[in-house]
């Protein structure tokens, strides 16, 4: 199992990062809030990991912190919860959000994640329940905005050319139809944001159908 790794950031793209350590490149597979805490490439990086292995493929999964991590382990073992989904839902919602939507029962939050239907969001309330209590110890409440303070102060120094274009390609990715996604930036679009702010303000918004 390899629970963590530290390199050097090759490359990073909303979806995947490519570090490497000890002459060897990972390509690691993130959800898009651990992306939004990447630093830039060719700067150290840290990443906490789950190695996932199937009969057709191996993938390294990686989080900023080793509380999403736990929580993305806790989540492939809910029913009908893969991989997949598990990091959809992990990029809308940190750890840290998510289990305040369980604690409060909010439906309406988890039904807005990417394939994230309401059957499946009545089935995440239930089953993690008792499971983040599991997470006991690793989660300290508080207020998020300082968190995603620190995030929008990193996207503002940030630098694309179509920051546009790369948000709904990233949704794409995530399992968005084409117009789906074009029509959730357009809606949140405002001149001068940038490609991470795009995609986490477009994902808090859109209902799946």
């Amino acid at each position: 199992m390899i629970g963590r790794i530290r390199g050097i950031l090759v490359e990073k793209t909303p979806g995947q990062a490519l570090v490497e350590c000890s002459g060897l490149g990972y390509e690691v597979d993130i959800p898009y809030t651990t992306f939004f805490h990447l630093p830039e490439a060719g700067q150290e990086v840290t990443l906490h990991t789950h190695f996932a292995v199937r009969e057709d493929a191996q993938s390294l999964f990686g989080f900023a912190s080793r509380l999403d991590r736990d929580l993305f382990r806790l989540l492939i073992k809910v029913n009908g919860v893969g991989p997949k989904m598990a990091t959809g839902i992990l990029s809308g919602l940190d750890a840290k959000q998510f289990i305040r939507c369980v604690e409060g029962r909010d439906i309406n939050s988890l039904v807005k994640l990417p394939g994230v239907g309401k059957k499946t969001a009545e089935r995440l309330l239930i089953e993690m329940t008792d499971r983040i209590k599991q997470l006991e110890g690793q989660f300290v409440p508080g207020s998020a905005h300082s968190e995603v303070s620190g995030i929008e102060a990193r996207q503002a120094s940030a630098h694309s050319h179509k920051p546009v274009d790369e948000a709904e390609a990233a949704l794409i990715a995530l399992g968005y139809k084409p117009q789906e996604a074009a029509r959730a930036i357009t809606r949140v679009s405002e001149e001068g944001m940038s490609s991470e702010t795009l995609i986490r303000l477009a994902l808090r918004n859109m209902i799946p159908a």
